[in-house]
């Protein structure tokens, strides 16, 4: 093993840009075949968009587009804007990134962070909308002197980052050995750019396209037909439409991945492989699964870890936000249990003693993210505190933060059985309480206007 030590020092982060790892799977089956994985979390903006963002600004100034104390403009569902604002940090440019409102919320801290102005706008509409993201990014740069405007789905620089750079690095890593290689679309360019290459390099290699169930591109090779878009959760992958840079005439296999299945082989990648990937990377994985276990021979597969899954742990990597969306199953009771989202049984519930202070009360509930909590001894509930009697115990005396919650507690609960119809919630949250299901002593959980609201969502026909 090479020693991390003999690496020479680079003069920038945009040096460490590219020569990312390949890596065997070993502990997931693969079938007959061998399977490779490219990790492109190991870029320094966490993701394989890195490569073009750095190639697109270079491209720009080449050029004459991008001035210095210009400002960079994109539309993107989360990670070329995250490398562009990497490189646009590096080099002195303001950054604006335009996005759709399914984009993790790490996603957003993480441009903000970097100094990014952010506009976001609609996920449920498509192209040709006024709210599209991609027009109003366009719209943006119009009304912005000494703007650029990325425009990923129509710069060249994009799959030539691709051409020029991943392709010759998986080629070499994979010994010149390569048979199939699975990708997904979002720009198109990396598609492109490993089909390009890899017609010169390694003809006989199969170019596979992973895509989320709802995008209309698999559809579209498997039968030349153009359907409407349907929605996803994946991000980053995935089309309403076909980009201008998209190559797809290389592509004849290609797989329907569902969120379910991109999101469970993203779980299992990291608790077998030990490798944290996006939700693109799930759905590639899922891809090049199938193509692997269908093979009658062995073939040596890559496909690729588009980005870091610490971008998804809010969402895919929390048990609660994968039983929001159905996606982990648990028990069903077919009662008001089924829509506790933290049940004591399994030890989920968020709570405090009535011995414990304000301070903590609090503490917990920004951590959490909840506005109440169960106030339980042992397993009986004896009280809720909320962010009102917190506020309204320490306002003008900050000294209270040190008492104890059952001094201020309230006491008035709204008990209901398990068996309980749902329609009998509705007065309990009109009167601005929170629902508290229990069984005599027993409590299970409670119940909060969002519980249902995923609970309808979840169950809806």
């Amino acid at each position: 093993m090479p020693s991390q030590m003999n690496r020479p020092v680079s003069g920038g982060v945009l040096g460490l840009i590219g020569n990312t790892p390949l890596v065997k799977v070993q502990r997931i089956d693969t079938g007959p075949c061998e399977l490779f994985l490219k990790l492109e979390n190991q870029n320094p903006g966490g993701s394989i968009k890195d490569r073009i963002g750095l190639s697109m600004i270079e491209a720009a100034e080449k050029e004459g587009k991008l001035k210095p104390g210009g400002t960079i403009i994109e539309a993107t569902a989360g990670n070329t804007g995250l490398a562009l604002a990497l490189v646009a940090a590096s080099k002195g440019y303001k950054m604006l990134v335009v996005i759709p409102d399914k984009m993790s919320q790490e996603k957003v801290f993480h441009l903000k962070a970097l100094g990014a102005e952010i506009v976001m706008t609609r996920s449920d509409v498509a192209k040709g909308h006024p709210d599209y993201y991609q027009d109003v990014a366009a719209r943006i740069a119009k009304e912005t002197p000494n703007s650029h405007y990325v425009n990923q789905f129509n710069n060249q620089a994009n799959p030539q980052a691709h051409e020029e750079s991943t392709g010759p690095e998986i080629f070499e890593q994979m010994d010149k050995k390569i048979d199939a290689m699975v990708c997904g679309v979002g720009s198109g360019g990396t598609l492109t750019g490993l089909s390009k290459f890899f017609k010169k390099a390694a003809p006989e290699c199969e170019m596979v396209l992973a895509d989320p169930k709802g995008s209309i591109l698999a559809h579209y090779i498997k039968t030349g037909e153009m359907i409407d878009a349907g929605s996803w959760l994946v991000e980053g992958i995935g089309e309403d439409f076909i980009p201008a840079i998209c190559d797809l005439s290389r592509v004849k296999q290609a797989y329907t991945i569902t969120d379910e299945e991109a999101f469970t082989a993203a779980r299992e990648l990291l608790a077998k492989e030990g490798i944290l990937g996006g939700s693109s990377s799930g759905t590639l994985l899922a891809a090049a699964l199938k193509y692997c276990r269908e093979q009658k021979t062995k073939k040596r597969v890559v496909t690729l870890v588009c980005d870091t899954g610490g971008k998804y742990l809010s969402k895919m990597f929390n048990d609660y936000w994968m039983q929001d969306q159905g996606f982990i199953k648990v028990e069903r009771y077919g009662d008001l249990r089924d829509i506790i989202t933290r049940p004591a049984s399994q030890r989920a519930v968020v709570s405090v003693k009535p011995t414990d202070t304000l301070l903590r009360a609090n503490a917990l509930m920004k951590l959490y993210d909840v506005s109440q909590l169960p106030v339980l001894e042992g397993d009986k509930i004896v009280g809720i505190i909320d962010e009102s009697d917190i506020l309204f115990a320490v306002y003008g005396d900050q000294a209270r933060f040190k008492n104890e919650v059952k001094g201020y507690m309230s006491t008035r609960l709204k008990t209901l059985e398990p068996k309980t119809p749902i329609e009998q919630l509705m007065p309990i949250f009109s009167a601005g309480m929170v629902a508290i299901v229990t069984e005599g002593e027993r409590f299970f959980g409670l119940i909060t206007r969002s519980d249902v609201l995923n609970y309808l969502r979840r169950t809806q026909k």
